[in-house]
C-alpha cells in the first residue's frame, strides 16, 4: 500500500473508531445491550487496526506519524483501558459502561481532531487542548447520564482538565518563530539588461470572449484568452508594458519558469506594487533561456488566472524550423481551452508542440499516431530522450513539456484528458489504457553535480486550522504554518541548497519555486536515474517525498509555493530569501 493510500485509510479508520464508541455508549445509555456491545467490539477492532497504520506510517517517514504517535496513540490506548475492563465485566444493566464508552469516544474524536486541525508537527499545546476536551466532554456526560462521582475523582478530573486547557492555550498563544514578512531588497534589476529589441504591450481588463460556442465573462490581456503569445530568440531584451484597464485588485505579470532578475518576477507586496486600474508597469530582461514558458498575474493569483490572464512565452535558439506549435491548456468558466484545432502537415516535416498546464489541477496528456520524443521539460532539455509510443503524459500545473517528431503520411492527433486539442487529420483511439511517462526515468543519466549541501530545508505540507488572522481558517499548511507566518528560508549567494518536501494531505500539490530550476534527486526514496531533470513544477502527490538541490545563483526575495493557486491562497506559500 503505499503512503498516500494508508494515510487515507488511517482517517478512514479514525472515524469509524471514534463513530463506533460513540455509537457504543449512546446504546449504552439507551439500555439497548447487543447494539452496544457490538458497536464497542467494532470500534475496539477499529482502534487496534489504526495502530497498524500508526506504526506503518512511522517506518515511511516520522513526518507522517508524529502527532498521532504523541498524542492519537495515547489518546486511544486510555480509551481501551477505560473502556475494555468495564466491558468485560459489564454488569446486566449495559448502562453503567455508558461514561466510560463515551470517553473512549470523546479520546479517539480528539486524537482525530487532532490530525485534522492540527497535523504536522506534533505539539503540546494541541495534546494538552485534546486531553481538556475529552474530560470536559466526559464530566458533562457524567452529569447527563445521572452520575455523581466522588468529591475527590471530581476535583482531580477538573483540576486535570483545567491545567490541560490553560497550559495548552497559552503554548497554542505563544509565538513562535518570525513570519516572512515581504521587504525590500537591492538587488539586481533590469536596467542590466541592455537596450530592448522585442517590445510588447499588455493591457488587462475585463472582457467577454467566446469559448465552445458560448459567451463567458473573463479578464483578459489584449482582449483575448489566452493572452497574445510572446516570441523571442536567444539574446533578444524584452521589453513587456503591461497597463491595467479595469482590474480593481491589480496585476502584475510573473515568467513563470523563466529565472528572471528578482525586480521582474511580477509578485505583489514582494518584488512590486500591482499595477491598480489606470496604472502600468514595465518589465525588461534578457531572453537567455530557450524553451516554452508562460506568464500570468501574480495579484490575486487564483481568481486572476482562472479567469484568463494568462499566455503562453517561447524563447528559441534560432528561427522556426518546421511545425511549431503551442498548447497552453486552461479550464475557463468549466469549459476547456483551447478549441479543437486540426490542419495538416506535410509527411517528414519536424514538429514540435509545446504542451503548456495553465491549470491549477495535472492534466494527462496522450500523442496518438506517432512516435514521439520528450524533448524538454519545464524549458530544459532532455539527455538522450527515447522514442515512445502509446504512452501518456502526466503534465503539472504549471508545467510545460515539449513533444517532438516526425510527421507520418497518416494523421496525428494530440488528446488531452481524452479530448483532441491538436490534429493533423482525423483520428479516432481510446488512450486512457496507455502507460503514463515516469521522467525520473526517461532519458540518459548523468552523475549529481553536487555531493554536499550548504543549506538543507524540509517542507511538511499539510492542513490545519490557523488561528493567527482575525477569523480562524482552514489553511494549506507548511511545517505547521501559513501564510505570512511561515519562517522564510535563508540562503547565501553560491550556496547548493537541498530541498526535502513531502505531503501529509490528501490532494496533490504541484509545487513551484521562483527564480530557479531545481535538480530532481529522488522520488519516495528512489533516486532520478534518467536524464538530469530540471524542474520549476512538479506534482508532490499525497504521502510523497521529493528531495530535489539547486545553486542559489540568482539574488532575490523569491516566492515558493503551491501551484494549485487556491492552496497558494489558502496559506501554502513561503519565500526563499538571499542573505
Amino acid at each position: 500500500m503505499s503512503v498516500g493510500s494508508l494515510l487515507a485509510a488511517d482517517l478512514v479508520i479514525a472515524v469509524l473508531a471514534a463513530a463506533g464508541w460513540l455509537g457504543g455508549g449512546a446504546a449504552s445509555a439507551a439500555r439497548r445491550r447487543p447494539l452496544a456491545l457490538g458497536l464497542a467490539a467494532f470500534a475496539l477492532l477499529a482502534t487496534f487496526a489504526r495502530a497498524i497504520t500508526i506504526a506503518a506510517l512511522a517506518r515511511a517517514g516520522w513526518w507522517f506519524a508524529a502527532e498521532k504517535v504523541f498524542i492519537a496513540a495515547p489518546l486511544s490506548l486510555a480509551a481501551v483501558v477505560v473502556a475494555g475492563p468495564r466491558l468485560l465485566r459489564a454488569p446486566g444493566d449495559i448502562r453503567s459502561v455508558a461514561v466510560p464508552l463515551l470517553f473512549a469516544g470523546y479520546a479517539e474524536s480528539s486524537a482525530l481532531l487532532v490530525t485534522v486541525l492540527h497535523g504536522y508537527p506534533a505539539s503540546a499545546s494541541a495534546g494538552l487542548l485534546a486531553v481538556a476536551g475529552v474530560l470536559a466532554a466526559t464530566a458533562v456526560s457524567w452529569r447527563a447520564l445521572g452520575r455523581r462521582p466522588s468529591r475527590t475523582v471530581s476535583r482531580a478530573a477538573l483540576a486535570v482538565a483545567v491545567a490541560a486547557l490553560v497550559t495548552g492555550t497559552g503554548l497554542a498563544a505563544a509565538p513562535g518563530a518570525a513570519p516572512g514578512v515581504p521587504h525590500h531588497h537591492g538587488y539586481r534589476d533590469a536596467r542590466t539588461a541592455g537596450e530592448p529589441t522585442r517590445r510588447f504591450t499588455l493591457t488587462a481588463g475585463t472582457a467577454t470572449v467566446g469559448v465552445s460556442g458560448r459567451d463567458v465573462g473573463a479578464w483578459a490581456f489584449n482582449g483575448q484568452v489566452p493572452g497574445p503569445e510572446l516570441t523571442a530568440t536567444v539574446g533578444d531584451v524584452l521589453e513587456v508594458t503591461l497597463r491595467n484597464r479595469d482590474i480593481a485588485k491589480g496585476v502584475t505579470l510573473h515568467w513563470h519558469g523563466y529565472d528572471v532578475p528578482n525586480s521582474q518576477d511580477g509578485v505583489p507586496g514582494v518584488t512590486q506594487a500591482a499595477v491598480l486600474p489606470g496604472q502600468e508597469f514595465v518589465y525588461r530582461f534578457r531572453a537567455d533561456q530557450a524553451g516554452t514558458y508562460w506568464y500570468h498575474t501574480h495579484a490575486v493569483s487564483d481568481v486572476g488566472v482562472r479567469m484568463g490572464l494568462y499566455g503562453v512565452l517561447v524563447v528559441r535558439p534560432a528561427p522556426v524550423t518546421g511545425v511549431d506549435v503551442t498548447v497552453p491548456v486552461h479550464t475557463l468558466a468549466g469549459l476547456p481551452l483551447p478549441a479543437p484545432r486540426a490542419e495538416p502537415v506535410e509527411a517528414g516535416a519536424p514538429v514540435r508542440l509545446r504542451l503548456v498546464n495553465t491549470d491549477s489541477t495535472t492534466h494527462r496528456y496522450a500523442l496518438a499516431g506517432t512516435p514521439f520524443r520528450v524533448a524538454a521539460i519545464d524549458g530544459s532539455d532532455l539527455q538522450g530522450p527515447t522514442p515512445l509510443a502509446d504512452t501518456a503524459v502526466l503534465i503539472p500545473a504549471g508545467g510545460r513539456y515539449d513533444l517532438v517528431f516526425t510527421a507520418p503520411a497518416t494523421p496525428v492527433a494530440l488528446f488531452v484528458d481524452g479530448r483532441a486539442v491538436y490534429s493533423t487529420g482525423p483520428v479516432s483511439v481510446a488512450t486512457g489504457a496507455w502507460p503514463v511517462l515516469d521522467p525520473l526515468t526517461y532519458g540518459v543519466g548523468s552523475a549529481v553535480p553536487w555531493s554536499r549541501f550548504d543549506r538543507e530545508f524540509t517542507l511538511v505540507l499539510d492542513r490545519g486550522l490557523d488561528l493567527h488572522g482575525l477569523l480562524p481558517r482552514y489553511a494549506h499548511t507548511v511545517n505547521g504554518a501559513a501564510d505570512p507566518d511561515i519562517p522564510p528560508q535563508l540562503v547565501r549567494l553560491g550556496d547548493i541548497v537541498k530541498f526535502t518536501i513531502m505531503n501529509r494531505s490528501l490532494v496533490v500539490h504541484p509545487w513551484h519555486l521562483h527564480g530557479h530550476h531545481v535538480l530532481v534527486l529522488s522520488r519516495n526514496g528512489a533516486p532520478a536515474t534518467g536524464s538530469p531533470l530540471w524542474l520549476d513544477s512538479f506534482d508532490v502527490r499525497p504521502g510523497d517525498v521529493w528531495e530535489v538541490a539547486f545553486r542559489a545563483d540568482n539574488p532575490g526575495m523569491w516566492a515558493n509555493h503551491c501551484h494549485n493557486l487556491a492552496h497558494a491562497d489558502a496559506g501554502m506559500t513561503l519565500h526563499l530569501m538571499y542573505a
